[in-house]
């Protein structure tokens, strides 16, 4: 059964200063050298955008950004706007654990007329206090000094061993109120993203785990940028657009078995090397199925489990 994405018959709720929707968090395609596939990823984008996403959430978890070097970020990221793709479609990871690389790429986003990053922590150090992140953050901030700059914070502790708490972003939101205006939560605790939602009104609290969307969708936050959204896009953005709409709840239903269904089946082996290889199934290209090292491929049992399931 395939998805229509009409408009919604309910405006999503709220006011939100940050990005509202579904954000794919984009695989980054390699080149037989290993280096990112400038093409092939714009098309991949294009593909995204056309199956309904808002935005693409480039060079995050997903995207293995943290194999990449600065110049290869900033290359990609130069060649998604070079090919014609909306600025402000566009959200690029540009955390990252040295100060001055953060400033380079979050200032180089901008040049662009990209106005919207997402922002790990510095994520080397661990045991951090509140005060030592909320520095880090008001460093890059304050050193980039443009007021056109959206950040959107990133809570990803089971990989950056680095939590946001409510109370730093509370402190963040207070000093740069009209910069500070989201977080992705990938932690997967819903609980966490339904509090963040009663306690900071217009932050957008967006989902890192694509089932978790409906359920924030339906009290109050602002939508998801997740990875299964590589293939499942279309029924993510079925879900955003007619959560609120009660008349079409059971279209919605079978949407999220879809969107669970198919984050279940790319969890089985490693995740981004399952998406990848799905990835390379749905195109036919198999580089889609490189990855940087330390990162691996699935293996041929792996493989052949994974595409006859």
């Amino acid at each position: 059964m395939s998805t229509t994405l009409d408009k919604p018959a309910t405006a999503p709720a709220g006011t939100f200063r940050g990005p509202t929707g579904v954000f794919s968090a984009a695989l980054t395609p390699l080149d037989a050298d290993l280096a990112p596939d400038h093409a092939t990823f714009v098309g991949h984008a294009r593909w995204l955008l056309e199956e309904g996403c808002d935005g693409i959430a480039l060079l995050g978890t997903t995207g293995e950004a943290n194999s990449f070097s600065v110049g290869e970020r900033k290359a990609l990221l130069e060649a998604a706007v070079d090919a014609g793709i909306a600025p402000e479609r566009l959200l690029p990871g540009t955390g990252v654990a040295a100060l001055t690389e953060a400033v380079e790429l979050t200032r180089h986003a901008l040049s662009l007329g990209v106005r919207t990053v997402v922002m790990l922590p510095p994520f080397y150090y661990k045991n951090v206090s509140d005060d030592g992140v909320f520095a880090a953050y008001a460093e890059v901030i304050e050193r980039v000094g443009d007021a056109r700059l959206r950040v959107v914070l990133y809570h990803i502790p089971q990989m950056s061993a680095v939590p946001l708490s409510h109370a730093l972003i509370e402190r963040l939101i207070a000093r740069f109120p009209d910069i500070v205006v989201g977080i992705k939560d990938s932690a997967g605790d819903i609980g966490n993203m339904l509090a963040m939602v009663e306690r900071f009104p217009g932050f957008s609290v967006l989902a890192g785990a694509d089932p978790l969307l409906l359920p924030l969708r339906r009290q109050g936050g602002a939508g998801c940028i997740t990875a299964t959204s590589n293939l499942v896009a279309r029924d993510l953005a079925f879900i955003y657009r007619h959560a609120l709409d009660e008349s079409r709840a059971g279209e919605v239903e079978v949407a999220q078995q879809r969107v669970v269904a198919m984050r279940n089946r790319a969890s089985r082996f490693a995740q981004m090397a399952s998406l990848k290889m799905l990835t390379a199934q749905r195109t036919g290209h198999e580089g889609w199925a490189r990855m940087r090292p330390p990162l691996l491929a699935l293996d041929a049992a792996e493989k052949a489990s994974l595409l006859s399931a």
